[in-house]
């Protein structure tokens, strides 16, 4: 083998065959110092450390991350139709307690007019439903679901039930299975009435002025009647032309002295609260009248 030798003036070169027997000596001491001890691990786990760690924590980060909002889009979801189950539960508890309170009501109602037929049980009555009413806040006029078919006659009394249950008005109308009533709350009713307690006749009108506050008015009471106070009752008196005898309009409220000094006026509270009807009852008898 003839030795390497650089000429003037030629660039220093190795040839292919010693280069390949030179790096294969360097790999096998590599190889044999990399099994035979741990001079390379070190820098390794360096590395590994600075670079490989970090990553896989930001991958393990990630993936917690998504899984927390994975669950999270699953109890949301279930959260929602949870809330859409409550929602549909509530409206059932919505109706069945509004269907309640109807019934508790109706059911009152019906108690009511029990007690008030057996009040005047003389009378001969039919219940019926108002299913329209004038405007306003006051049953002043209305109209019920009884009519002609079921007996039903112009005049014939109506009374409701309350406290005390009393007078409503009297039916103005009447069709097949219809009937308009007008109330004692009407600006132009006019009842003749009488004090229960000293048996004084007065007459009791509907006053637009009034009605705003439930109320309705009393007048031509003589002021040399019995002592008359606030409270006293007033019921329907026997001379009445278009009502029945005996059935409560309701209680004197204020009392006032008229200008005459004949006869006293005021307020009259009624029996029944016609600002709530729903049900009354028909008297299905007339005023006897005598003819001309």
């Amino acid at each position: 083998m003839s030795p390497i030798i650089k000429k003037k003036g030629e660039r220093f070169t190795i040839p292919g065959k010693y280069l390949l027997f030179i790096l294969t000596v360097l790999c096998t001491a590599m190889m044999l110092v990399t099994f035979s001890t741990d001079i390379f691990n070190k820098p390794l786990n360096t590395i590994v450390g600075y670079v490989i760690v970090p990553f896989q924590k930001g991958l393990s980060s990630v993936g917690s991350w998504l899984s927390a909002r994975s669950d999270e889009l699953v109890q949301i979801r279930a959260l929602l139709e949870e809330n859409e189950e409550l929602k549909r539960q509530v409206a059932e508890l919505t109706l069945e307690n509004t269907q309640l309170q109807q019934g508790w009501r109706e059911l009152n109602t019906l108690r009511e007019l029990y007690k008030l037929d057996g009040k005047y049980e003389e009378y001969d009555k039919i219940g019926a439903r108002i299913i329209a009413r004038d405007t306003g806040n006051w049953y002043h006029s209305f109209t019920i679901d009884k009519g002609e078919e079921d007996g039903l006659a112009v005049d014939m009394n109506v009374i409701a039930g309350g406290e005390n249950g009393g007078l409503v008005g009297r039916i103005v109308s009447v069709g097949p299975n219809w009937a308009k009533v007008t109330s004692i709350i009407s600006d132009n009713s006019n009842v003749t009435g009488q004090m229960l307690a000293t048996g004084d006749m007065l007459i009791v009108s509907g006053d637009l002025s009034m009605m705003q506050n439930g109320m309705i008015r009393f007048s031509q009471l003589l002021d040399s009647a019995g002592v008359v106070v606030t409270g006293d009752k007033i019921v329907t008196s026997d001379i009445s032309d278009k009502y029945l005898p005996g059935i409560l309009i309701g209680y004197i409220g204020e009392i006032n002295l008229d200008s005459n000094k004949l006869t006293k006026s005021g307020s009259v509270t009624p029996a029944v609260d016609f600002e709530h009807l729903d049900e009354v009852l028909v008297i299905l008898e007339l005023k006897q009248t005598v003819s001309e």
